[in-house]
C-alpha cells in the first residue's frame, strides 16, 4: 500500500457532515485528527477509550470515499446496532455473519458486487472463506477498518493470530487506507499495530484515558466476606443499569438466580447460552432502567447503552486491559458511575488455570514441528486435525504456526475449504440449458465430479480441479455463480490453511525449544497480568493515575475519586491467599488413573491440567472430563500441582 499515490478526497466541511448525518454538534477528542488522516489518503490508528467515538472515524469517511468501506469486528452486537443506526440516517450498510440465512447472504453479496453498498461489516473469521476473499479482492476497498486491533500484538492481552491475516489481506486486496481501532493499547502494543498495519506513527492518535465521571474502587475481600459486601453495595446504592462480571458461566447463572431471589431484577449472560436467549437478554438490558446482567466477558462489547450506572467485578478482571475495557462501559452519558472490583485472592486459581492450560508440552510442540516440516514446500493443514493429533488447543496451534511465520520459516496463504456441498434446486439439464460451448462443457465436467449422499452432493475441489484441468478458483467461482442464480444451495466444510515453506530450520531441536520457551514466556506474561491487577488494588498511589500510566497516558495529579484517594491516600491490603493441601487420597487415585491413561496423563503438565479441571484435545477424546477426579484439585495453585506431578 503506497499511500503517497492515493489522492486526498475532496470533501465538504466535515463538521457540517457530522451535524447533518449524525446529529452531533462537534467532534469528540481525536476524531477530527483521525478522519483528517484518512481523507488525506493515509492509514491511521485510533486509541480511544470505550465510548470515545471510534466508529464515527470510519462511518463519516465512508460517506465520501468512492469505494467500499470494509469494517472487521468480532462483535456481532456492534454490527447489528450500528447498521440499524446507519439505516435510519440513510447510509447503506450491511453485515455478513453466521446469523444470516441464504437469501440474506445473497442479497448482501449482490449489493457488494454492484457497488451499491457503502459499508460492509464482517467478522475476522470471514477471511477463512475463500469465496468471500476471492470476491472482495475484485472489489475496490477505499477503507479497511479493523476493530479490536490490539489483538494483532503478541504482547497484548488477547493476541489472536488471525489478526495477522487481516494485515496481510489489507495489502493483498489493495485497500487504499487502513484504520486500526482499539480502546486498550500499551505503547508496545500500539507499536505492533502500526508495524503490522503499516501505519506511520505520526498518524496514531491516542486520546486521554481519564474519565472524571467514573469512580474506580478496588475492594479486597476474603471468600467469606465477598457476598455480604457485594450484596450490600447493590442494595445500598441507588438502582440503575448494572453489569456484574464473573469468571465462569456457572457463576453467572447461580449469582443471577440469587439476585432474583433477593428481589432484584437480574439475568445471566454467557457464551454457553443459546443465541436466542443471549439476544433476548441483551435487548432487555438495553431497554431496562434498573436491570442487572451477570455476565462473563462475552457481554458488553459493542453494547450501545450510555446510562450504565454500575460495573461490578464479582471476580477479578483477567488483566488491566480487560478491566479498562469493562469499566469503560459505564457512564458513557457523562453522568457519575461507580465501578467496584471485589478482589478475592482465592479466585486467582481459576484465572491462572486458563493461562497454564493453554501451554502445550515440549514433546507436543516437537511433534507438531516435525509434521509441518515433513511436508513439501507448498502444503495445507487442518488446524482441527493438528490440534487432535498433537494434543494442543486450536488457538495455540494457530499461535505456534504464527510464530513460525514471524520467524521467517513459513508463509501463510489464503485458507480454503476441502470440500463443498450443494443441493440442486433445479435439474442439471435446466442449469446447463443456460450455457453454451466451452462453459457448458466445463460445468458438465464439474457437476460430474460430485458424489451424492442423501440430499446433498459432495465435491472435492482439488480432485475436481485436476479432473477438469482448470484452476481451483474457477471451479469455486462457477459453483458460487450457480448458487447466486438460485439453481443450487451451496455450503462448505473442512477449512484448511495453505502454507509455503520459505526457510527450513537447520536444527529442529533448537527451533522446538525456542517455540516452547516462547509459549512459556506468554504463560508467564498472562500470570503477570493477573499480578498487575492485584497490585493495582493494593496500589499506594492514585489508582486512576496508575491505570493511565499503564496505557501511556499518565495523570499528573490524584483523581480524587478512586478508592485510594477516598481513603485519604492509604493503600488497601489483600487478604492472604488460601493454600489448600493436596489430599494424598486424591493423589493416589490420580496416580492409578495415570497408569491407565498413559498417553493422556503421563506428562506432569497433562496430569496437572486434568486435576485442576483444564481440558485438552486428548482428554476430551478419552472423555476424561467425566471422571470424578477431573478438577479435584481446582482450588490448589496449578504450579503446586505441576511440581508434585513432576516428582
Amino acid at each position: 500500500m503506497n499511500v503517497s499515490q492515493i489522492a486526498p478526497v475532496a470533501v465538504p466541511d466535515a463538521l457540517a457532515m457530522l451535524r447533518q448525518y449524525f446529529g452531533f454538534a462537534d467532534f469528540k477528542p481525536g476524531q477530527r485528527e483521525v478522519i483528517g488522516h484518512l481523507l488525506a489518503g493515509k492509514s491511521a490508528a485510533a486509541v480511544f477509550p470505550t465510548g470515545g467515538g471510534k466508529s464515527l472515524c470510519y462511518q463519516l469517511p465512508a460517506l465520501v470515499l468512492p469505494g467500499l468501506t470494509l469494517v472487521v469486528s468480532p462483535l456481532i452486537a456492534l454490527m447489528k446496532d450500528q447498521i440499524d443506526a446507519l439505516a435510519v440516517r440513510g447510509i447503506a450498510a450491511r453485515r455478513l455473519d453466521s446469523t444470516l440465512d441464504l437469501d440474506e447472504y445473497r442479497t448482501v453479496m449482490d449489493e457488494v458486487r454492484s457497488g451499491r453498498l457503502r459499508m460492509l461489516y464482517v467478522a475476522p473469521e470471514r477471511f477463512v472463506n475463500e469465496r468471500f476473499c476471492e470476491m472482495i479482492q475484485r472489489t475496490a476497498i477505499s477503507l479497511f477498518a479493523v476493530d479490536e486491533a490490539h489483538c494483532i500484538s503478541e504482547w497484548g492481552h488477547s493476541f489472536r493470530p488471525d489478526y495477522l491475516r487481516l494485515a496481510r489481506f489489507a495489502q493483498l486486496c489493495g485497500a487504499e487506507r487502513v484504520l486500526a481501532l482499539t480502546a486498550t493499547a500499551t505503547p508496545q502494543v500500539l507499536g505492533d499495530i502500526c508495524h503490522f498495519f503499516r501505519i506511520d506513527s505520526s498518524c496514531a492518535v491516542r486520546t486521554g484515558f481519564y474519565r472524571p465521571n467514573l469512580a474506580l474502587i478496588g475492594t479486597p475481600v476474603s471468600a467469606a466476606q465477598r457476598d455480604e459486601q457485594f450484596f450490600a453495595a447493590l442494595t445500598q446504592r441507588e438502582p440503575g443499569p448494572t453489569i456484574v462480571y464473573v469468571t465462569q458461566q456457572r457463576t453467572a447463572e447461580e449469582l443471577a438466580q440469587r439476585l432474583v431471589r433477593t428481589g432484584l431484577t437480574a439475568k445471566a449472560y454467557h457464551a454457553g447460552m443459546e443465541d436466542d436467549r443471549r439476544h433476548e437478554t441483551q435487548e432487555w438490558f438495553l431497554q431496562s432502567q434498573q436491570g442487572i446482567v451477570v455476565a462473563t466477558i462475552a457481554f458488553g462489547m459493542g453494547i450501545d447503552k450510555a446510562n450504565i450506572r454500575y460495573v461490578y467485578h464479582y471476580n477479578p478482571a483477567k488483566s488491566l486491559e480487560n478491566y479498562a475495557q469493562e469499566v469503560g462501559r459505564a457512564g458513557r452519558d457523562g453522568k457519575p458511575a461507580t465501578c467496584e472490583m471485589f478482589f478475592c485472592p482465592d479466585d486467582l486459581n481459576v484465572l491462572e488455570n486458563f493461562a497454564y492450560g493453554d501451554t502445550p508440552t515440549q514433546s507436543a510442540v516437537a511433534s507438531l514441528v516435525d509434521e509441518v516440516f515433513s511436508q513439501g514446500d507448498d502444503f495445507d493443514v487442518s488446524i482441527y486435525d493438528l490440534s487432535n493429533t498433537h494434543d494442543i488447543r486450536n488457538t495455540v496451534v494457530r499461535t505456534l504456526l504464527t510464530y513460525l511465520e514471524l520467524l521467517g520459516h513459513i508463509d501463510a496463504g489464503t485458507p480454503f475449504y476441502a470440500e463443498y456441498q450443494f443441493k440442486p434446486l433445479v435439474s442439471s439439464a435446466e442449469i446447463l440449458r443456460h450455457f453454451e460451448g466451452e462453459r457448458k462443457e466445463f460445468l458438465q465436467k464439474v457437476l460430474a465430479q460430485a458424489r451424492k449422499a442423501l440430499t446433498w452432493f459432495h465435491i472435492d475441489l482439488d480432485q475436481a480441479s485436476q479432473a477438469v484441468e482448470a484452476p481451483r478458483d474457477r471451479v469455486v467461482r462457477a459453483l458460487d455463480y450457480l448458487a447466486e442464480q438460485k439453481w443450487l444451495e451451496l455450503k462448505s466444510a473442512g477449512v484448511r490453511q495453505r502454507y509455503h515453506t520459505r526457510n527450513r530450520p537447520s536444527d529442529l531441536a533448537v527451533l522446538v525449544k525456542s517455540l516452547h520457551d516462547r509459549v512459556l514466556q506468554r504463560e508467564s506474561r498472562e500470570i503477570q497480568r493477573l499480578r498487575q491487577v492485584a497490585h493495582w488494588v493494593e496500589q499506594d498511589a492514585c489508582q486512576v493515575a496508575a491505570l493511565g500510566s499503564h496505557f501511556g497516558d499518565p495523570l499528573n495529579r490524584p483523581c480524587g475519586h478512586c478508592s485510594w484517594c477516598r481513603r485519604g491516600g492509604k493503600p488497601a491490603k489483600l487478604p492472604t491467599r488460601a493454600k489448600p493441601q493436596i489430599d494424598p487420597a486424591i493423589w493416589s487415585q490420580a496416580s492409578s488413573l495415570r497408569r491407565q491413561y498413559v498417553r493422556e496423563l503421563s506428562h506432569p503438565r497433562s496430569l496437572a491440567r486434568f486435576l485442576c479441571g483444564v481440558n485438552s484435545p486428548w482428554m476430551l477424546k478419552a472423555k476424561l472430563q467425566k471422571d470424578p477426579l477431573f478438577g479435584a484439585l481446582a482450588q490448589v495453585p496449578f504450579a503446586e500441582v505441576l511440581a508434585q506431578a513432576g516428582n
